[in-house]
Formats: structure tokens, C-alpha cells, sequence
């Protein structure tokens, strides 16, 4: 329950009260801070309220071992049908006319985190934007990714935010 409260009031955090007013949502997942503060700025600069999508178990250093065979993110980007659990969905997810959609890039696309986040929402009707963080990868492979794999879904712009 107070997961589902945290999630109201962070998924509502600029409410607009007009109905007719196109409203934007920035969702993203951030391991170690760099993409949420990315997040952050892109919110302020599109006027857009902010959805953390966080994992039901946080990260551990260790588990963001990428050398490490036997790492948590290791074995979640080797098993493309993996879904890490997330603490709670958007309960107003149907307010919003464009969501951008952030993460950092692992393995040169999104995280599967961002899979559980798309499908445990119904985006239908909406314009979904990417925005990625990395060390060394470009934002147009995972975009490419996200498009092949949701199809049904209409895509906007993708950008990377370093």
C-alpha cells in the first residue's frame, strides 16, 4: 500500500488540472543516480511529471558487475525473457498523452526492467520516447530494440543524455 501511495504522488508530481492539456510523463530506471539525474532534467525542460521505475530488489554494486559471468544484470541481459520486478506501476498512466521512457544502456540496449515497466502499463493511444544514459553506446540501437520488440505501440524521438 505505501508503495502504491509513493508511486500516486511521485507519478503526480506536476499535475496539471486541465483535462484538454497534452501531459507528459518521464519514467526511468537508474542503477547508480546518472540517469535519474538525466530524468530530472529532461522533466523540467518538457514540463513533465517523473515515475521512477525502481526494482522490487535494489541493485547491489556486485549485481552491476558487468565483468562478472555470474552477475545479476549479467544473467537478467543473457535471458531476453527475464522481467525484474518492479515496486509498483503508475496508477495514472492513462493521463498521459507521451511518455519518454529512460535507462542506462546495458549490453547495448535497454535493461529488461524497462520490458516490465512497458508491459505492465497499457500504452496504447500514447507516443512513447527513449532517452538513455552511457559510458560508450549510442541511444539508437536500444531505441530500435524497443520499437522491434512493441511494434503495436507508436514511437516518437530517442535521444542520449550523457
Amino acid at each position: 500500500m505505501v508503495a502504491v501511495l509513493i508511486g500516486t504522488t511521485a507519478c503526480a508530481q506536476n499535475r496539471k488540472e486541465n483535462k484538454n492539456m497534452k501531459r507528459t510523463l518521464v519514467a526511468y530506471f537508474s542503477a547508480t543516480g546518472t540517469t535519474r539525474a538525466a530524468a530530472q532534467k529532461l522533466a523540467k525542460e518538457k514540463n513533465a511529471d517523473l515515475f521512477e521505475i525502481a526494482p522490487d530488489v535494489p541493485y547491489t554494486s556486485a549485481d552491476l558487475d558487468w565483468r562478472d559471468k555470474q552477475s545479476r544484470s549479467t544473467k537478467e541481459m543473457n535471458d531476453k525473457s527475464f522481467r525484474p520486478a518492479i515496486k509498483g506501476t503508475c496508477p495514472n498512466i492513462a493521463d498521459y498523452d507521451t511518455i519518454w521512457i529512460g535507462f542506462p544502456v546495458w549490453w547495448y540496449t535497454a535493461p529488461t526492467i524497462i520490458n516490465t515497466f512497458i508491459e505492465a502499463h497499457d500504452l496504447s493511444g500514447k507516443t512513447l520516447c527513449v532517452f538513455a544514459t552511457s559510458g560508450g553506446s549510442g541511444v539508437s540501437g536500444s531505441a530500435k530494440d524497443l520499437k522491434n520488440t512493441y511494434p503495436h505501440y507508436t514511437w516518437g524521438e530517442s535521444r542520449l543524455m550523457n
